[in-house]
């Protein structure tokens, strides 16, 4: 059994600060949602590296919003549901694709500086997008542009106060309401931050997985953390794997952007064929998942751990202009884009599923609110389109800041007790890093982009092997981050084991066709309810 807190810990032993809003995280969702946040409040800001430590700066394709007078906010629903597989949520699509230009206008507003052809905002176009709709920033380094911008603004901002380097081991709780967090400061010393709300930007768990396009820090603290306080965690069973990630050695899963088969990339296995023909109609441009596990199908069949990526045949000012993160990138490794076919697999990109929210980013814990990866608001479904997610963090952020903004302040609560007597002993520090590879194998192995009940069931018994961690003294970031691990590799590889059906990222050998007489419905897990299931109620 996973406990409610981490650590044991007594309130009125703890220094008090009290925030109006605390962020955490320091991605786009953190970031936006604090800059917004912080014109009628007072907001502490939470990263556990730094504000350049987050997924956002690695989104290479763009932001998605409906600017084209070509385009429509009816054509993105339409793609966004087509994408989701049918899990989508309709009135989170609405607002996603009525409000994402607000929200564009917002980021240009903060000092976003998106690409411009002929005095116009530079769009292109991403698998499964049926219209040009994708801004980007320097061609092919949008997230990095945009958290340059919102970073610049949030440190100069007189309201907003920003701790590097702090780690938020869990939230705290009252009556149904959350109440603030407990901080571990960088030399060890602990305190508890009391805020009117709580707002958890934390981010997604690629980090779960050997090979990912995720920073070190994507460990899943959020969710575990949301967890542990009562939080329904949702569809955490769709994992997204980007098909084109660098597989080099020596080189780091580096992301090769949709946006290179979207500017007319082929892919081809070692042999040089051309195979997405044999997989989908829409050959490279085809949803991610079905790209994905073509490659796996292509790589198999071969016998190799890659196939190639060639953009070779467009003319090489093109590709150095488009893409020019990229092609330095490669070149660092001997790779030259416009030359070369460009060795890649599939590795973990994005989390679907999450935290469950309303419309207003807010949980079922009173208080508390989830924005970005960390969050399932629904507009996802199965299967997330490109470049959606930088959009739902600044939509769903300015929902979540007017929600704040008609809170009534908490009243100076009265110190409570918190401690669970759990008789915990003490853990090396090394065992750790030892433990952590062991889960990503396991991840890999049992619930990766082929499941089936066999492996997803040996792969929680290897899991629940590790469960005694949660019986130990735990002091160390690295701890804390582990123990995080692995309460959502349990959760994903539940869901996985639960939906008995094949949709959208979440792909059963044993059960291969969608079936959505009995699966059109969410997976829902809490700690005391255990696995619900919660039907799709439109038409």
């Amino acid at each position: 059994m996973i406990p409610r807190y981490l650590v044991d810990f007594s309130l009125q032993d703890l220094p008090v600060v009290d925030k109006d809003v605390i962020v955490i995280g320091a991605g786009i969702a953190g970031l936006f949602t604090a800059i917004k946040a912080s014109e009628n409040n007072e907001v502490l800001m939470i990263a556990k590296k730094s504000m350049l430590d987050s997924n956002t700066r690695y989104a290479q394709g763009g932001i998605a919003a409906v600017i084209s007078d070509e385009d429509s906010p009816a054509y993105h629903r339409q793609d966004t549901l087509i994408a989701g597989a049918g899990l989508c949520k309709h009135e989170a699509v609405d607002v996603l694709v009525h409000e994402g230009p607000k929200g564009v206008s917002d980021l240009v507003r903060m000092g976003t500086q998106f690409d411009l052809e002929n005095g116009e905002y530079a769009l292109t176009k991403e698998g499964a997008h049926s219209q040009r709709r994708i801004l980007h920033a320097n061609g092919d380094a949008t997230g990095y542009e945009i958290v340059r911008a919102l970073s610049e603004k949030a440190k100069a901002h007189p309201n907003i106060e920003v701790w590097d380097d702090h780690f938020v081991i869990d939230l705290v709780t009252k009556d149904g309401e959350c109440r603030g967090v407990l901080v571990q400061k960088p030399e060890g010393e602990r305190l508890f931050v009391r805020g009117k709300a709580i707002i958890l930007c934390s981010g997604g768990a690629g980090q779960l997985y050997r090979y990912t396009t995720n920073p070190d820090v994507a460990t899943g603290d959020g969710i575990a953390m949301a967890y542990r306080a009562g939080a329904y965690i949702q569809d955490v069973e769709f994992i997204q794997f980007h098909p084109t990630s660098l597989c080099y050695p020596g080189a780091p899963r580096f992301l090769i952007s949709e946006a290179v088969r979207g500017e007319g990339a082929v892919l081809r296995n070692i042999k040089g064929e051309r195979f997405m023909e044999r997989y989908h109609e829409q050959l490279e441009l085809a949803p991610r998942d079905v790209v994905a596990r073509a490659i796996v199908s292509e790589m198999e069949a071969t016998k190799s751990t890659f196939v190639y990526i060639d953009i070779t045949h467009e003319s090489a000012d093109m590709v150095k202009h488009r893409f020019p993160n990229i092609y330095e990138f490669c070149l660092n490794y001997g790779l030259d884009l416009t030359t070369d076919w460009i060795p890649v697999a599939p590795a973990m990109h994005y989390m679907m599923g999450g935290v469950k929210t309303d419309l207003n980013g807010e949980t079922n814990i009173g208080r508390l609110f989830a924005c970005g990866e960390v969050s399932s608001t629904g507009v996802h479904g199965a299967n997330r389109l490109a470049s959606n997610s930088l959009s739902e963090a600044i939509v769903f952020g300015r929902r979540i800041v007017d929600r704040i903004n008609e809170l009534e302040p908490v009243q100076a609560a009265d110190p409570f007790v918190l401690s669970e007597e759990a008789r915990r002993s003490v853990l090396p520090i090394q065992a750790v890093v030892e433990k952590r590879l062991k889960l990503q194998k396991i991840m890999v192995r049992y619930a990766g982009l082929r499941r089936d009940a066999k492996s997803l069931v040996k792969g929680l018994e290897e899991l629940k092997r590790q469960l005694p961690i949660f019986q130990t003294v735990l002091t160390k970031r690295e701890e804390y981050e582990f123990a995080n691990m692995l309460t959502c590799a349990l959760l994903t590889t539940q869901a996985a084991l639960k939906r008995e059906e094949s949709r959208g990222a979440h792909y059963r050998d044993d059960f291969p066709e969608r079936d959505d007489l009995l699966w059109r419905k969410h997976t829902v897990l809490h700690r005391e309810f255990g696995a619900t299931e919660e039907r799709i109620v439109d038409v």
